[in-house]
């Protein structure tokens, strides 16, 4: 190329998934039968009826089509508030309070473009989503890992946090329901969490889209007393309207964060699509029914998941929460996932990706059929 790339961009790759989906469209060239991608957790199930007919029915109207406000319209700010009083029990001002985003996604690197200078540092998860730490770097920021394990339920070692030296650390990253581990969210875990931020003076940014995946009771952590002070709260459509594509979030903050956040947002993007907004509306006001019949989908497809996971020998929790099952397979789990794909034609995650402690395990997300996954097993029961 003509002139080199920024120093920052040599601080990450091509996002993984990414990458391999390319593969397997490579490998796809030269086989007969097509790869089962049991890898990324893109919901494949429809969106609510209401949704889809009120982006078509709107998209056909005139002045839908020009430049929107970068905060959003005010019926989906208030129709976010209204989901998070009617499902997390927390009150939220939908003028100064909510931010929709295009994806929560963006939202992890804006907050971080936003409140991280060169050299601050981050309190990462390992194992935890891979962007947590690409955003950081690219925002030159020191990242340091803190340590999820089996043993500890895949929760912080709050006693390990606390021998840490914390000089400079800004920001910390949670996910919970956890992905990849699906270890679930408790109220005891976010009032530890929101004591150590306000006591240390760290913004906790706390991912929030698999609160209603496999789970009856979603929470929040900005419904523990205080969190305002230290919390923000991600969180999106994608995964529990079936609407990953959309590309429809929102972040939840103190309106000084909310202010500071928009400064950079601002001069990324020039609003959504007030069609998509307008469905998002229709999407959110879904009662619990929607939510009931999508984690029956879910369960059956979980149990097709843990035959395979069976079969490989594979250890796992059967209380996990989200898209995703993960289980244990030792030290051969990177060897085992190519082996699978390139034998069996079935791609499985190694969780290397997620970081060191995920090296031994493999994930299966939950987002095909029951079908795909019987006859993932079948081919794998060939080769293993």
């Amino acid at each position: 190329m003509i002139i080199s790339p920024a120093t920052r961009a040599q601080s990450v790759q091509e996002y993984y998934f990414s990458r391999k989906n390319k593969e397997i469209a490579q490998l796809n060239a030269t086989r007969e039968t097509p790869i089962i991608n049991l890898g990324i957790g893109s919901p494949d199930g429809r969106p609510p009826q209401a949704a889809i007919d009120t982006l078509c029915s709107s998209a056909q109207k005139s002045g839908v089509h020009a430049y929107q406000s970068y905060v959003g319209i005010p019926e989906l700010r208030q129709a976010f508030a209204d989901w998070y009083a009617r499902y997390y029990g927390v009150t939220l001002d939908p003028k100064t309070q909510i931010q929709p985003l295009v994806g929560s996604k963006e939202g992890i690197l804006i907050l971080s473009l936003a409140f991280l200078d060169k050299g601050d540092k981050v309190l990462v998860p390992d194992p935890g989503y891979p962007t947590y730490t690409s955003a950081s770097r690219l925002c030159e920021a020191q990242m340091i890992t803190y340590d999820l394990r089996e043993d500890d339920g895949w929760q912080p070692d709050f006693d390990a946090l606390e021998k840490m030296d914390l000089t400079g650390v800004k920001m910390m990253w949670t996910n919970y329901p956890n992905m990849p581990t699906g270890a679930p969210a408790t109220m005891e875990l976010y009032e530890k969490l929101v004591d150590f931020g306000r006591r240390h003076g760290i913004l906790i940014c706390n991912d929030n889209p698999y609160s209603f995946i496999l789970n009856d009771n979603p929470i929040s952590i900005l419904s523990v007393p205080g969190a305002m002070d230290c919390c923000v709260e991600l969180n999106s459509l994608s995964k529990a309207h079936n609407m990953a594509g959309w590309r429809i979030g929102m972040i939840a903050a103190a309106p000084d964060v909310i202010a500071e956040f928009l400064k950079i947002k601002s001069q990324m993007d020039s609003g959504m699509f007030r069609p998509l907004q307008l469905a998002a509306v229709e999407a959110l006001a879904q009662g619990p029914e929607w939510f009931a019949q999508l984690n029956d989908m879910y369960r059956r497809r979980r149990v097709a998941a843990e035959k395979i996971f069976d079969h490989i020998g594979a250890q796992y929790s059967r209380t996990s929460q989200g898209l995703f099952l993960w289980g244990k397979v030792g030290p051969e789990a990177e060897k085992i996932s190519d082996r699978i794909l390139y034998e069996a034609g079935v791609f499985i995650t190694p969780g290397f990706i997620f970081g060191r402690n995920g090296s031994q395990y493999l994930r299966i997300s939950l987002c095909a059929e029951v079908e795909v996954f019987e006859k993932a097993l079948a081919r794998i029961k060939e080769v293993i």
